[in-house]
């Protein structure tokens, strides 16, 4: 079963990775908004994202993730076709706020769904085979969206927007194939927002979170600002990352065997991101076009391992300390780790990397370093409270057709 779970998130996320790669420009170009104005947009729309992906979560509580994730999927779908019918700034921030709002209450429901199909620990090594499956699929779609860019026009960017669109709603069919998850009726509405040993867990996963949009934004502009390195580089070290993560996550998920090690996985990600960002900083010096390439290489290398060890910890973690009857509104509360690293990342690390050079590097891997040794504190906080992990025994599920 969760290997459909697997089939559904590389279906859409083929789409996500041609949308990921052609909406700036369609945005701009073809509807004619301002890159301020998009820009504006997507942090609304995440931030709204961000909220309701914990309402929803706890909808797949109560109706069922399945049931769920496949109106949410449908949704998502019928946003995107709404997407290529808006022209107008006001409209745009209402469906590009509904279109976040259903990925995240998607990505929520999932969670629950395979918290509900699979044992305690069985759940982070699932839940990595499904992320490295995801990866694959982003890889494909961004290729598809590459070559829409390279044809440039209306037509090849809006057939992009249509296979995002039916690729939810295969995703959509393919999850209504599973079993639904019937999770026990817990009394309290939105317990998770009262658990403060797990929000503050959130709060630091949300740090750590800083490296996506090193990667997206940040690294590209360092190479083509601070190096003498190839330009093309920025996408090869795209692919190198998202290849390693293909080839290797399931491999260090099977670290993941409890909180401990969960915390420790953390703890190192931490130090190994520290790592990377002090050689990205190195290459800012003279070093030639090719020694400078290399160092990039190496440091995206490091940044990706840290990234699949906070993952696996992270997976570990969220799951284990979260009520088995209240997956569906815990996984989409910690899911906001992601949307507060795509609202404050790009303001942020534009600020300390790009404007302070190799320093601001050593200070955000000072940050990646702090958060990952606060990490494991604040999971024996959250056992000695005992206000989640109980929960979470397997037992208190049951499934049926």
């Amino acid at each position: 079963m969760t290997r459909r779970l697997a089939y559904a998130q590389l279906t859409n996320s083929i789409g996500d990775g041609g949308f990921l790669v052609v909406s700036a420009l369609y945005f701009t170009q073809i509807v004619g908004l301002s890159a301020a104005r998009v820009g504006l947009a997507l942090t609304l729309a995440w931030g709204v994202g961000a909220v309701a992906g914990v309402a929803l979560g706890h909808v797949a509580d109560r109706l069922g993730p399945r049931t769920t994730a496949v109106v949410l999927a449908a949704a998502t779908a019928a946003s995107i076709g709404i997407l290529l019918l808006t022209r107008n700034f006001a409209a745009f921030v209402v469906v590009m706020c509904l279109y976040a709002s259903f990925q995240s209450g998607l990505q929520a429901s999932r969670q629950a769904l395979l918290a509900g199909l699979t044992t305690q620990e069985e759940r982070t090594r699932a839940r990595a085979r499904i992320q490295s499956t995801a990866n694959a699929g982003i890889a494909i779609g961004a290729a598809m969206g590459g070559l829409a860019l390279h044809l440039g026009t209306e037509a090849a960017y809006t057939a992009v927007f249509v296979l995002d669109a039916l690729s939810f709603l295969v995703a959509a069919a393919i999850l209504s194939t599973l079993p639904e998850t019937v999770m026990t009726r817990a009394k309290g509405k939105f317990d998770v927002l009262k658990d403060r040993p797990y929000a503050l867990i959130t709060v630091i996963n949300a740090v750590m979170l800083l490296y996506m949009p090193l990667l997206s934004l940040i690294i590209p502009l360092w190479i083509v600002q601070r190096t003498q390195a190839p330009t093309w580089l920025a996408a090869a070290l795209l692919v190198l990352n998202t290849g390693a993560v293909v080839l290797f996550q399931v491999r260090i998920a099977r670290r993941a065997t409890g909180l401990d090690d969960a915390s420790k996985l953390v703890r190192h990600a931490g130090l190994i991101m520290l790592a990377s960002c002090a050689v990205f900083a190195v290459t800012a010096f003279s070093l030639g076009a090719w020694h400078g390439a290399a160092l990039l290489v190496a440091a995206a290398a490091l940044q990706v391992l840290g990234e699949m060890m906070l993952a696996s910890g992270a997976w570990e973690i969220s799951f284990s300390l979260a009520p088995a009857d209240r997956q569906g509104q815990y996984q989409g509360f910690f899911a906001t780790g992601t949307a507060v690293a795509r609202m404050v990342g790009p303001a942020l690390l534009t600020t300390v990397v790009l404007g302070w050079g190799s320093l601001g590097w050593l200070v955000v891997g000072g940050l990646f370093v702090v958060a990952g040794y606060a990490m494991g504190p604040a999971v024996r906080w959250a056992r000695e409270k005992n206000s989640t992990s109980t929960g979470a025994a397997a037992d208190a599920l049951s499934m049926c057709v």
